[in-house]
């Protein structure tokens, strides 16, 4: 094979020089692999009223996402620190190969709780996907400028996934049935597992003779991590009862016990000397902060559209897709730019100030807010995104050793999913909570069936339920269905503004990685 006349494109996996063209090959079985992933996590939501209507089971509704959270949380720092001691190349074929298969099952499930185990199942695989797959970007580009120019890739193939996945979950639920959204990942992974298997090089960075698992972190984690997501999941439910107090010391025993073990196995899981280095502890904890923003903003905009503006579905999906399809744009514009910057941190500011626009502009969102001036709201959020969620991929490989590049990679992804589940679930309590406050007035006016019917913020949402809505209360009930839709839009406001919080606790992070530098390895 001919090396390239640029060195920075080519370089050596075992005795070989991998060209351009190989690269390229192989980057695009990683982007199916992105695409797979991504696809899949938004055409379910489009599809799940679907979906409950033909299996029933109401009450395991967010079960079918939650699975696949709790699942995939577990798996990727697992799976990430694993392919630093076998290589990559084998977990992500894996994977691809079980993602396929578990999207088999969902598609055949005939119970809801069928499809609960078949998501869990999947969660494993994806979460193997983005423990291994993003990690294999710095093994292919060991500079950090040229593997900046090529994750471009992996950043248009993820915008363009979620930019077509909740239309495709539209279009393939109305024409083909929701089971056809499940399968339309069979193509998909197919073409993945060509490209993967024909062109990614297996890389191994740990040589040592004997290799020892630490299986007794990777049990500890999975108790500490199961304990988290079901307390987002039940507490809400039931309540701080003496149940959620106890599995609360559960888990956190369950971490206690592991920051315990780490610190005296020989080849942890979590190495501490990863979280030793205070600038990556604090990219870390921004992970855990853009995960929360980005999935309160994505759940919760459409929410205020529909319910307190009156929107379709399919027009408030059109109004959040250039959140989206900007993040793709930002990624672009940001790998122009980062590597001509004596600061790269300064990238992650101007990110956060865009997202603290965003989030204020949702803040102060109301019936009279132009529709041009929330799609410029949500477009710049996009590009602030963009701004910062490579970038923190990019300095956290940077800062740490060769050897924990994969577990370093994968704890950043974790900590993004938890800000995420943490983001969706603690917004979307403090907005049904305020919504419930806001609507306690409008009690007095209807009689004690609409009263109930009122509490819940589905009515602004379901045309069926508000006919029923109006039958009980014929002669007020516009006039008290247009004041729910104000209390809706000030309990999203007052959600938003929590998140507006957690953007402004991201510039104190900053302190942390300003001094970063874009380091030759060695």
């Amino acid at each position: 094979m001919n090396a390239p006349s640029n060195p920075d494109d080519s370089h050596i996996h075992h005795g070989r020089v991998l060209s351009v063209s190989h690269s390229i090959l192989a980057m695009l079985g990683l982007c199916f692999v992105v695409m797979l992933v991504a696809i899949d996590q938004t055409v379910v939501g489009t599809a799940m009223p679907t979906i409950v209507a033909e299996l029933n089971g109401f009450e395991l509704y967010a079960w079918v996402a939650s699975a696949y959270f709790l699942t995939s949380i577990i798996t990727v720092p697992i799976f990430g620190r694993l392919g630093d001691f076998y290589g990559r190349r084998y977990f992500v074929i894996i994977s691809i190969v079980l993602f396929t298969v578990s999207s088999v099952a969902c598609g055949l499930a005939q119970s809801m709780l069928q499809l609960v185990f078949a998501r869990a199942l999947q969660g494993v695989a994806g979460g193997m996907l983005v423990g291994t797959a993003f990690a294999c970007i710095p093994d292919l580009f060991p500079s950090t400028q040229v593997r900046l120019r090529w994750q471009v890739m992996l950043s248009s193939a993820f915008g363009i996934a979620n930019a077509i996945g909740p239309s495709l979950g539209g279009v393939l639920t109305e024409q083909y049935g929701w089971r056809s959204i499940f399968y339309v990942n069979v193509p998909i992974g197919l073409l993945s597992l060509y490209f993967v298997w024909r062109y990614l090089p297996l890389i191994r960075h740990h040589q040592a003779e004997r290799i020892r698992l630490d299986w007794q972190g990777a049990l500890l984690l999975v108790l500490g991590l199961a304990c988290v997501q079901l307390l987002v999941e039940l507490v809400p439910v039931h309540g701080a009862n003496i149940w959620m107090l106890l599995l609360g010391l559960v888990g956190g025993v369950a971490f206690a016990l592991l920051m315990w073990w780490e610190q005296r196995c020989v080849e942890p899981l979590l190495p501490p000397a990863m979280f030793r280095n205070p600038a990556q502890v604090a990219l870390f904890i921004m992970a855990t902060g853009l995960g929360f923003v980005m999935f309160s903003i994505l759940f919760y905009a459409p929410l205020a559209l529909q319910g307190g503006l009156q929107m379709r579905p399919q027009e408030a999906g059109l109004l959040v897709t250039p959140m989206v399809v900007s993040i793709t744009v930002g990624s672009i514009l940001n790998s122009r730019i980062v590597t001509r910057l004596s600061r790269p941190s300064r990238m992650l500011m101007v990110g956060l100030l865009l997202l603290l626009l965003t989030c204020a502009g949702l803040v102060l969102l109301d019936s009279h807010t132009p529709t041009w001036l929330f799609v410029c709201y949500t477009a710049v959020g996009g590009v602030g995104i963009g701004f910062i969620m490579p970038n923190l991929t990019i300095f956290s490989q940077e800062i740490a050793q060769r050897s924990m590049v994969g577990i370093a990679t994968a704890t950043l992804q974790s900590a993004r999913m938890v800000g995420g589940m943490l983001g969706a679930t603690i917004v979307g309590t403090l907005i049904t909570y305020h919504y419930g406050n806001l609507v306690v007035a409008l009690h007095t006016s209807v009689d004690a069936s609409a009263s109930t019917m009122l509490t819940d913020p589905q009515l602004l949402m379901s045309p069926e339920r508000q006919a029923l809505f109006l039958e009980h209360v014929p002669t007020i009930g516009q006039t008290v269905l247009s004041s729910a839709r104000e209390a809706l839009l000030q309990a999203v406001n007052f959600g938003m503004g929590l998140v507006l919080l957690v953007i402004l606790c991201g510039f104190f992070m900053l302190r942390k990685v300003a001094t970063i530098q874009f380091l030759k390895r060695r």
